[in-house]
C-alpha cells in the first residue's frame, strides 16, 4: 500500500480538501460536500463538530457523514448506520464492451436524474453529475443503465452510480460501464475505488470479478432533523 492509499480512510475529507475543493463547505475540523452536490461530510477530530453539523442541516433535512460515528446534537436525529465495503482495483480490466457507452453531457441530465430517482434518489442531487464524468447506455433513446464518478483527490476516484433500470438487470450492461468507467480513470493515471453497501452481496460478487478487492469496512451515518 502506498502512504497515500490511507488517504481513502478518510475519503471525504482528502476529496474536498484537493480535487473538489470547490464543491465543498468548510468548517474546519469537519468539512462538507454542498448539499447541492452531495450531502456528504466528514471529520479528522469528533472535538467541536457539533455546531457545524446543526449549521449544515440548516442546508439540507438529511445527510450522510462518513467514518467515524459522530456526536450529534439534540435537535438532530441518528437514523441508522450503513457499513459499506471500500473496494479499490489497480489494473485494467479486460472485458468486451459490446454495447455503445455514451458520455453522459448536460441535454442527458433529464434522463440522468430520472433513471436515478428510480434506484438512487437519497444520495444523488441535482448537481452531483457535475462531480466527475458520468457514462451511460440507451436502448430505443431510453437510459438504461449508467455509472459514473464521485468522490475525487489527487491520485485516486471514485466509481459511483453504478445503476441500471429494473426492467433491464442481467444484460451484462454494469459490467460494461464499470469496465469502461475504471479504464478511463486508470489512464488518467488514477487509482478506482468504489463503495457498495456490505449486505448487496451480488455488486459485490460482480466487482471482485472484475478485479476488485476489499480495502476495508467503512460506515456511513444518516442523520435527519
Amino acid at each position: 500500500m502506498s502512504p497515500d492509499e490511507k488517504k481513502l480512510d478518510n475519503p471525504i475529507w482528502h476529496s474536498l480538501s484537493e480535487t473538489h475543493k470547490n464543491f465543498g463547505i468548510d468548517y474546519g475540523n469537519i468539512k462538507f460536500y454542498h448539499p447541492d452536490y452531495c450531502p456528504f461530510g466528514s471529520f479528522t477530530e469528533i472535538e467541536n463538530t457539533a455546531n457545524a453539523i446543526t449549521e449544515y442541516a440548516e442546508l439540507t433535512n438529511h445527510f450522510y457523514i462518513i467514518g467515524q460515528r459522530p456526536n450529534i446534537p439534540a435537535n438532530l436525529n441518528l437514523k441508522d448506520e450503513l457499513i459499506c465495503l471500500q473496494m479499490i482495483i489497480y489494473d485494467k480490466i479486460d472485458h468486451n464492451i459490446e454495447d455503445e457507452i455514451v458520455k453522459l453531457g448536460e441535454n442527458h441530465l433529464d434522463a440522468l436524474l430520472g433513471l436515478v430517482k428510480i434506484v438512487y434518489p437519497e444520495y444523488f442531487k441535482k448537481k452531483t453529475a457535475e462531480l466527475g464524468n458520468y457514462y451511460g447506455i440507451f436502448k430505443n433513446n431510453q437510459l438504461v443503465a449508467m455509472t459514473g464518478e464521485r468522490m475525487k483527490m489527487d491520485g485516486f476516484t471514485e466509481v459511483s452510480a453504478v445503476i441500471t433500470h429494473p426492467d433491464h438487470v442481467g444484460k451484462g450492461y454494469a459490467k460494461q460501464l464499470v469496465t469502461h468507467t475504471v479504464n478511463t480513470i486508470l489512464n488518467q493515471k488514477n487509482i478506482p475505488f468504489l463503495h457498495v453497501a456490505e449486505t448487496n452481496i451480488g455488486a459485490i460478487k460482480l466487482y471482485e470479478k472484475l478485479g476488485f478487492q476489499t480495502r476495508r469496512k467503512i460506515s456511513v451515518w444518516n442523520i435527519t432533523k
